[in-house]
């Protein structure tokens, strides 16, 4: 019976975060400097220094380290050993997504410039997403994007409480996709399992003690946003990762831990969340209600527009952002679900939930290889960012927000590193009979392994 074949010690050294030797791989500089570029684009993406920094937003930084990401993927093509055919399924789900938001947009029949150029912008992640694949080859590799992300939003999380300490739900104290509070706290709940990964993989105690300080300014930062819908998706995005690490992992210290902090934090800046939840005394509690019922029917009406803008316009949409404008209100409808079906018609939609299931199935894949070291542990925090992805996508205008798109591409990237790839000369190492061939294929793919 054929057999996969095991791990050579440079796939192990990447399951366990490790690099293998120089004298195991020998990368081009073109691939070096190709990731590079992906690291400067990811960084700014990220951490928004130009938002930060003062005078640097004189300095289209964006627009530069995005020029360096579509070079490091020109220079990428044909020299890594990954290949464009090397592309999973998601990759394509993505690539047919963006190309049917641009056919939107140039048939739009609210605002085709608009759309073309919102679309163009998101593009970009098309881009990011090849060039990831193509050169986060080992989980050291991943270990670093997963840094990018983690480190610069609890960075954000700490400008944001310095410069916004006055500020009711710190909104627009940072630009950008952290401007309004329910994307600032939908980012939070993304990254907190990536930080709790890297907190587990940290080596030193001064290490370690950054991310946990890390992880509590995101948790102050998303209870002073006052967002409920980022509460709700926190709380279910906790619980699977308390399964994951906690239960799973057999860390069991992390769930009385996780539950005392969560509520000292909301004890202690949780104010205006209280209200909004309507907790606190009579006068904040009728505050609370006016403001839910207010919020519930503006939502209810935004929800109602953008079904009867995917009825009016099934099959293309009215264009990418463009929903703003037709709805007449000049709000986003608070569901990714149906901002991608309004904006980019029903094509789109399939698309995206399609894109989104392939990286809960690559996930599985994954588990399924069982992993080893960090890779086991960046499986279960990409699990966990993306039940809280499809989770806030419900409540929440996220549809170009590019750190889902990541994750997916994050799981694609586990896939090619930890699981075993069935290959003819693998097969033809027992060629008793085909009947045992096509048997080992069917018995792998039950497993996951096809």
């Amino acid at each position: 019976m054929p057999r996969i074949a095991s791990l050579s010690p440079a796939q192990t050294a990447r399951q366990r975060g490790g690099q293998p030797s120089q004298d195991e791989y020998r990368e081009p500089f073109t691939l070096r400097a190709g990731f590079w570029g992906l690291s400067a684009f990811y960084f700014v993406y990220c951490a928004r220094p130009q938002e930060v920094i003062p005078g640097l937003s004189w300095i289209p930084v964006a627009k530069f380290t995005g020029a360096l990401a579509l070079l490091g993927l020109l220079l990428s093509i044909g020299r890594s050993h990954r290949k464009i055919s090397d592309l999973p399924r998601d990759a394509y789900y993505l690539v047919a997504l963006i190309a049917v938001l641009f056919v939107s947009a140039l048939l739009s029949p609210v605002w085709r410039g608009g759309a073309f150029f919102a679309t163009l912008e998101f593009s970009k992640v098309g881009i990011l997403w090849v060039l990831a694949f193509l050169l986060i080859t080992s989980v050291h590799r991943l270990r670093r994007i997963i840094y990018i992300q983690a480190a610069s939003v609890a960075v954000v999380c700490l400008v944001a409480l310095a410069k916004g300490y006055s500020v009711d739900r710190l909104n627009s104290v940072i630009g950008g996709i952290y401007s309004n509070p329910n994307d600032l706290a939908f980012a939070i709940v993304l990254s907190l399992p990536l930080a709790l990964a890297l907190l587990l993989t940290a080596k030193t105690i001064w290490v370690k003690g950054l991310w946990i300080a890390g992880m509590l300014a995101m948790g102050v930062a998303l209870i002073r946003t006052a967002s409920r819908a980022g509460l709700i998706d926190l709380a279910i995005a906790g619980v699977v990762c308390l399964w994951e690490f906690g239960i799973k992992g057999k860390r069991f210290y992390l769930i009385p831990t996780a539950i005392f902090v969560g509520i000292a934090i909301l004890a202690i800046s949780g104010g205006t969340l209280r209200e909004r939840l309507g907790l606190g005394n009579e006068d904040s509690i009728s505050r609370g209600d006016g403001e839910a019922t207010a919020s519930y029917e503006e939502r209810k009406e935004l929800m109602e527009k953008a079904l009867s803008g995917i009825a009016e316009y099934p099959v293309l949409g009215v264009g990418t952002r463009n929903f703003v404008v037709y709805s007449g209100l000049w709000l986003e409808v608070h569901a990714a679900y149906l901002q991608i079906a309004v904006e980019g018609g029903i094509p789109a939609l399939i698309l995206y939930l399609l894109f989104v299931r392939a990286g809960f199935v690559n996930l599985k894949r994954v588990r399924q290889s069982q992993p080893v070291g960090d890779a086991e542990l960046f499986r279960a925090a990409l699990h966990s960012s993306l039940v809280g992805f499809v989770v806030g996508a419900a409540f929440s205008p996220e549809a170009y927000h590019f750190f889902p798109y990541l994750t997916v591409c994050c799981s694609s990237v586990l896939v090619a590193i930890t699981v075993p790839v069935l290959t003819p000369q693998v097969l033809s190492a027992h060629p008793r009979s085909w009947k045992s061939i096509q048997g080992a294929r069917t018995t792998l793919a039950r497993r996951g392994f096809a």
